[in-house]
Parts: structure tokens; C-alpha cells; sequence
């Protein structure tokens, strides 16, 4: 921005020095033709076009210098427009951007003719568009999961947890999904599945028994009685527990599952039943217990999602991106899609505009408003002035012109007359 603003202002001292010239050139060829007149006579049109010159450059020049400086230094009325209307060229310029520019019917009819839908779907189904949004997905993403206040999180999780976990009755949600997986028979391969795993563990550890039956039988049994006493209960428990796992029919197997039936009905319909499994649940997942489950799961969740964020193979950056190359490809072939999605978006810029479009036009009438005289001075000199120095060139060359015309149409009227 310096240098453009440097080579504007050089540009500007080029075209005001070629103007200059000008009109000094014009000086020269009056001063010319006044000395040599007498003795070249057609020097007197030279002098006529000089004349005409010098006064179209000095009068256009004044017209190019009020409008940014007293010409001279001399306060001329009607004289440096720009500092002493600074407020209402602000003024004028934001109602004139918002009457043209800032109104819901242009911002719509321009976002129409843009086809934003179908340039924004090629753009994320290439290759290179589909990684560069998802790599600024991602860095919004980690800069929204870095800024989140932890301590505000945990307490909506556990207000969460308290309002969806703890608060709702279990016993005869519970009830029901029990008596249902017993009455369909779900529950065998689970007896069936611990029966095994305990036959298995009794039948490895024999020495407990002989511990158990040792230290509660009296002192003066021999040792060779407690052995097989515990060899014994042993080989029965062991035998009753793979009996069990293999028969469904087994009574103690029958037993278990008609006890289970009638827990399960227990926990949908007995008061007392009900309000146990209520207790325990409560106990179960406290205020603490609530609160350390969730600063666990939440800590375990951020820094899964930053790491999977930050590395461009993880399966989740892998995922975004297939699913922005995805959406983009929709976007082109989809018209029906891509017209409601354009349309949602022009109707929501046309509202921006049209409820805070005066704020907008405000912004740049503020902004000159605000700027220091001299400075919007120079600052309108800088973009125009370059372009406004040419009416002092046209300005010389045109009252050169005028005056040789105007000297001629006098000599014509002197010559018809004599």
C-alpha cells in the first residue's frame, strides 16, 4: 500500500509538471510573438493562441487547485472545497454508496450472476480446494477446542449426565430388557458361560478347599480326614458345576433362571425392588463419580480429536476431507440443491444489507468525517489529481485554440467591414 500511494504521488507530480510546461510554453510563445510581431505580422495569431492558452491553463488551474487548497494561499471564496466540505462529501458519499451498492436488490442480483453454488462445488471437489478446507476446518476446530473453558464443559457434562443418566428410572427400563433377553433365552450362553469359568477355577485350585476345610474343622481331626473331606467337596462342586453348564435342564440351572424371571419382574413392579436398584444406581454414579467420569471422557475426547485434527492421515482429517469433496461434487450435480443453498445464502446477505446496510454506508461517511482536512485533502488528490491535471492541459490547448478562432473571427469582421 506505501508504494502504490508513492507511485501515485509520483505520478501526480509528472502530470502537474507536464501542465506546468504548458503553460509556460505558452508564456514563451506570447512573449515571442509580441517582440517579432511588428516585423512578422502572422505572429499575430501565434500571439492570439498564446494568449487564449496562458488563460484557459491559469483559469483551470485555479478551478483544479480550489478544489483541494486556497489557490495562492489567498482564501478566495467558494475556495478549498474538499477541507471545508469534508463532512458533507462524507455525508453524500455513504448515502450514495448505499442508494447504489448497499441495497438487497443489487447485492442479489450480484450474487446471482456469480453462480457462488457451482464455483464454491468445484473448488471443494478438487483435490487441491478439498485439503484446503479441511486443513482450515481442522485449524477452526482445534482453535475452538483450545479456547472451550474445561471447567464449563465438565459442569454441562455433568448436568448432562445428571439429566439423562441419573435422572431417569432404570429399575423397570432394565426389568423390561431382562425378562425380555430371558424370555427369548439370551441369558443361557451367559450361565452357561460362568458355570464353565468357575468349574474350571475350582478344578485348578484344590489346595483352597483343604485351606477352607482345615481352618474350620476342630484341631483334634486328623489331617488325613480334612483332605478327604476336601477332595470331596471338591470333586462335587466341580461336578455340580459342569453339570450345570452342560445340561439347560439342570435343576439349579432351572432354579437360577425362574429366580432371574422373577427379579426382573420385581425391578418393573415391586415398590421395594425398585427403589433398591434406584439406590444403587445412585450410589453407583454420585455427584464425584459423575464429575470424574466426565473430566476422564472429556479429556480423553479433546486430545483424541486435536491429535486427530492435527495429523492430515488420521482417519478423521481423511473422513472430513472425502466428505467436503463429496459435498462439492453434489453441489455441481445436484441443481436442485445448489439452488436452495445459493438462495438460503443471497437471502441471508439481502437481510444483512437491508437491516444494517445504513451502518455500512456509515462506516465510509464516518470514516472521511473523521479524517483531518488537510490529510482527506491530499488523500482525494492522491486517487484523482492525476486524471483532473489534464483539464489544465485540455484547458491551455482548447484557449489556444479559442483564441486563434476568436482572433480570426475578428479579423474577418475588420476585414468585411473596410
Amino acid at each position: 500500500m506505501p508504494e502504490l500511494l508513492d507511485q501515485r504521488a509520483e505520478d501526480l507530480r509528472g502530470m502537474k509538471r507536464v501542465a506546468t510546461l504548458l503553460f509556460l510554453l505558452m508564456c514563451a510563445l506570447f512573449i515571442i510573438s509580441v517582440l517579432f510581431q511588428e516585423l512578422v505580422p502572422g505572429l499575430s495569431y501565434l500571439k492570439a493562441a498564446a494568449e487564449g492558452g496562458m488563460v484557459g491553463a491559469v483559469a483551470d488551474w485555479f478551478a483544479v487547485t480550489a478544489l483541494f487548497r486556497h489557490p495562492l494561499g489567498l482564501k478566495i471564496p467558494h475556495t478549498n472545497l474538499i477541507q471545508r466540505k469534508k463532512a458533507e462529501l462524507g455525508a453524500s458519499l455513504g448515502d450514495f454508496v448505499q442508494q447504489n451498492f448497499l441495497t438487497p436488490e443489487v447485492i442479489s442480483a450480484k450474487l446471482r450472476q456469480a453462480d457462488l453454488g457451482l464455483r464454491a462445488g468445484g473448488y471443494l471437489s478438487s483435490g487441491k480446494g478439498a485439503e484446503a478446507t479441511t486443513a482450515q476446518v481442522s485449524a477452526a476446530a482445534i482453535g475452538a477446542l483450545k479456547s472451550l473453558d474445561d471447567e464449563q464443559v465438565l459442569t454441562v457434562l455433568q448436568v448432562l449426565a445428571t439429566d439423562y443418566m441419573v435422572a431417569p428410572e432404570w429399575s423397570t427400563t432394565l426389568g423390561t430388557l431382562g425378562q425380555k433377553l430371558i424370555d427369548d433365552g439370551h441369558h443361557e450362553a451367559a450361565v452357561e458361560l460362568l458355570a464353565e469359568r468357575a468349574g474350571s477355577w475350582v478344578a485348578d485350585h484344590p489346595e483352597v478347599f483343604l485351606e477352607v476345610v482345615s481352618g474350620r474343622s476342630p484341631s483334634w481331626v486328623p489331617r488325613l480326614v480334612d483332605e478327604m473331606l476336601a477332595q470331596k467337596v471338591h470333586q462335587e462342586l466341580r461336578g455340580l458345576l459342569f453339570a450345570v453348564a452342560g445340561n439347560k435342564r439342570h435343576p439349579l440351572r432351572l432354579a437360577l433362571t425362574g429366580w432371574l424371571a422373577e427379579f426382573t419382574v420385581a425391578m418393573q413392579h415391586d415398590p421395594e425392588t425398585i427403589a433398591k436398584v434406584e439406590g444403587f444406581k445412585h450410589s453407583l454414579l454420585g455427584d464425584q463419580q459423575l464429575r470424574e467420569l466426565a473430566i476422564r471422557g472429556w479429556a480423553s475426547l479433546k486430545a483424541g480429536l486435536i491429535d486427530s485434527l492435527q495429523d492430515p492421515a488420521s482417519p478423521l482429517r481423511t473422513a472430513l476431507r472425502s466428505a467436503i469433496a463429496t459435498f462439492g461434487e453434489r453441489l455441481q450435480s445436484d441443481t436442485l440443491l445448489r439452488a436452495n443453498l445459493e438462495g438460503r445464502a443471497i437471502d441471508g446477505v439481502a437481510a444483512l444489507v437491508a437491516r444494517h446496510g445504513a451502518a455500512l454506508a456509515g462506516l465510509v461517511s464516518d470514516t472521511v468525517q473523521a479524517w483531518d482536512p488537510a490529510e482527506a485533502s491530499e488523500k482525494l488528490e492522491l486517487q484523482v489529481g492525476r486524471d483532473l491535471q489534464f483539464i489544465r492541459i485540455n484547458g491551455t490547448v482548447i484557449g489556444a485554440l479559442a483564441g486563434v478562432v476568436i482572433f480570426s473571427a475578428g479579423e474577418l469582421i475588420l476585414a468585411f467591414s473596410s
